[in-house]
């Protein structure tokens, strides 16, 4: 299940089931990085770790990778900001073998055009990774962020859009080439039609509205490398900035038409392109997390 270092062998004296998960009663991590797996949905996960020393109860910030797989270097990445905020970082490698764009990217939810059964779709994963990080934690109410940039940035909107998980505090979409459109006509894994009757696809969308989403951009990713450039992501805009800006503009006013709680808030980062290290050692990102300049841990 683990890998076998000090911390994951006292850990699994005292596993605990799960659903489809392994929660261990793990003692405090030690400080530096690890490494760690967890199971999910019937399949081993690597999750790459970093604790900041001088923080004895770090929030959990889940930090999920690009296109290129790189789990361990956006952990890397993320370290900075680990020191700074007092955050623990849980970095989650989804291999492409396992995990295609259509499961990764896209959460699972849509396959060659057919709608995938709701327990199989990978965005669900996300309510059990914040459990298992919490159990590593020793802390079960330890407060949760989720961050995904570009791939990563493209899975945490699915997230959002079809199964936003109950305890996370933002869940912070930087820079994808695509997003879920706040809209009932567009077909999933881009909206919301063809997910349940209009009575359910509506309950979604108010979910979705409602949810603590920050659309985060880097003013400068206006390039073309690696953008979706299908008929429907074209539609979104002409690159990552402009889909951002105007899935954010077209969330706030669906919303205020159907006087529905909104909860997104949008937060752009100056002098960065297509960079998720960048974006995450940026001033902006507190800001995104609604932190401030507070640490997390505080």
């Amino acid at each position: 299940m683990a890998r076998i270092t000090g911390w994951v062998l006292t850990a699994l004296m005292g596993a605990l089931a799960f659903g489809g998960m392994t929660l261990r009663a793990a003692p405090a991590p030690p400080v530096g990085e690890g490494q760690a797996e967890v199971r999910l949905g019937g399949q081993d996960v690597e999750v790459f770790t970093y604790h900041p020393s001088g923080c004895a109860q770090p929030s959990i910030l889940l930090v999920f990778h690009g296109s290129g797989r790189t789990a361990e270097s956006y952990r890397d990445a993320a370290r900075p900001l680990a020191d700074k905020a007092c955050l623990a970082i849980y970095a989650p490698l989804f291999d492409k073998d396992r995990f295609p764009n259509w499961r990764y990217q896209r959460g699972g939810v849509v396959q060659d055009g057919e709608v995938q059964p709701q327990e199989d779709w990978t965005a669900g994963m996300t309510d059990e990774l914040i459990d298992w990080a919490q159990a590593q934690e020793g802390r079960p109410d330890a407060p949760s962020y989720l961050f995904g940039h570009s791939a990563g940035g493209q899975f945490l909107s699915r997230v959002a859009a079809y199964d936003p998980p109950a305890e996370a505090r933002r869940i912070i979409i930087a820079n994808p080439s695509t997003h879920v459109w706040p809209d009932t006509e567009e077909d999933a894994p881009y909206g919301f039609d063809g997910l349940g009757d209009d009575g359910t696809e509506e309950e979604m969308l108010r979910a979705y509205l409602s949810a603590p989403v920050t659309v985060f951009l880097g003013l400068d990713d206006t390039g073309d490398e690696d953008l979706v450039t299908t008929r429907t992501a074209n539609r979104q805009g002409e690159n990552r900035l402009d889909r951002g800006l105007n899935l954010f503009e077209a969330a706030r006013e669906e919303a205020r038409a159907r006087g529905w709680p909104f909860n997104w808030r949008l937060v752009t980062a100056e002098g960065i392109g297509h960079e998720g290290g960048r974006m995450m050692r940026s001033p902006e990102m507190l800001e995104a997390m609604g932190l401030g300049m507070a640490r997390a841990g505080d």
